[in-house]
């Protein structure tokens, strides 16, 4: 059976999936539905149960495993799951929920190494102290959670192995631009969302707990930074300049960002981030898609479509 991300239009479905989010909601009409995000290796789709009730909201909960019928549509460009039936997991079924979560391509003991490549580079002494403290405060959490609940990186490993990425994208940047403090940039890397293993609840049917919500994990992380440097008895500009790297990483204030970037460094830790972001949405939009024909619409992506080509 192909994964159910892989799936195209008008493709029966009659497998295992884990529930990764239940939301309730209400028709116009005023009748009670359920939206599920089901998820197997493959990835994640949406999918509508109508008309239901305590006991729905009580057998399809997050975290719970499904055996659902049905069929893949397209919805106004973005492909659903159309349910028929849908099920509990019996207690004699051999199927748990590390069979269906997906997880970074690379395993993530490989991932940790090529981060503590790169952290051996950084020279600053405060910076590497400041540094070193968190990745091993929450190596972990580090080394498991995903980057987001949905999007990019939305899976197992998925934070290390965003960060990972956007350290290779400033080394290459870094190298044709020298001026660029690499010390700086690859801590900015390092720490600019480790905030999330507070803000996330895990790996699996992941959500924002409540310090996530009443947070952030930029404000979590600026936080953490300053407790590191008090722990560790150092001081100086480095504290906040590092803060100010992890402030001013989303870019713009409307994009959740407390402050805009005011150091080179911060301003090209932005582009990296939104870059890599971006690319893995793309990667795996386009990885599902044939050649010559759209993507469904990608939210991320200003809700737009994107071409395959067919040449090689």
């Amino acid at each position: 059976m192909n994964g159910v991300a892989t799936l195209q239009a008008g493709a029966p479905v009659d497998q295992y999936l884990l529930i990764k989010q239940a939301t309730k909601g209400v028709t116009t009409v005023g009748k009670p539905f359920m939206t599920l995000i089901l998820q197997d290796k493959s990835g994640s789709i949406e999918a509508k149960l109508w008309d239901t009730g305590e006991e729905q909201e009580k057998l399809y909960q997050a975290g719970g495993i499904v055996r659902v019928g049905g069929e893949i549509h397209d919805y106004r460009g973005k492909l659903q799951l159309r349910i028929k039936a849908i099920r509990p997991v019996k207690a004699d079924e051999n199927i748990s929920v590390t069979d269906l979560v997906q997880s970074a391509e690379i395993p993530k003991e490989e991932l940790f190494n090529q981060l503590m490549e790169f952290f051996f580079e950084i020279q600053n002494p405060t910076i590497s102290r400041i540094t070193r403290y968190l990745i091993m405060e929450n190596q972990q959490s580090l080394m498991t959670y995903p980057a987001a609940t949905k999007n990019h990186h939305d899976y197992a490993s998925g934070l290390l192995d965003h960060v990972v990425s956007m350290l290779k994208l400033g080394k290459a940047i870094a190298d044709l631009y020298p001026v660029l403090n690499r010390d700086l940039l690859y801590a900015g890397i390092i720490l600019h969302d480790i905030g999330k293993v507070i803000e996330l609840s895990g790996p699996i049917s992941t959500s924002y707990t409540v310090e996530g919500n009443m947070l952030g994990h930029i404000s979590i992380m600026v936080t953490e930074i300053a407790i590191a440097a008090k722990e560790l008895n150092v001081d100086g500009e480095e504290v906040m300049l590092l803060q100010h790297m992890v402030l001013s990483h989303h870019g713009k204030e409307e994009w959740g960002s407390p402050k805009k970037p005011m150091l080179q460094e911060a301003e090209i830790l932005h582009y990296i981030d939104n870059i890599d972001a971006k690319m893995n949405t793309l990667k795996r939009a386009l990885g599902k898609t044939k050649p010559g024909e759209f993507t469904e619409r990608l939210f991320p992506l200003d809700n737009r479509s994107f071409y395959k080509p067919t040449i090689e």
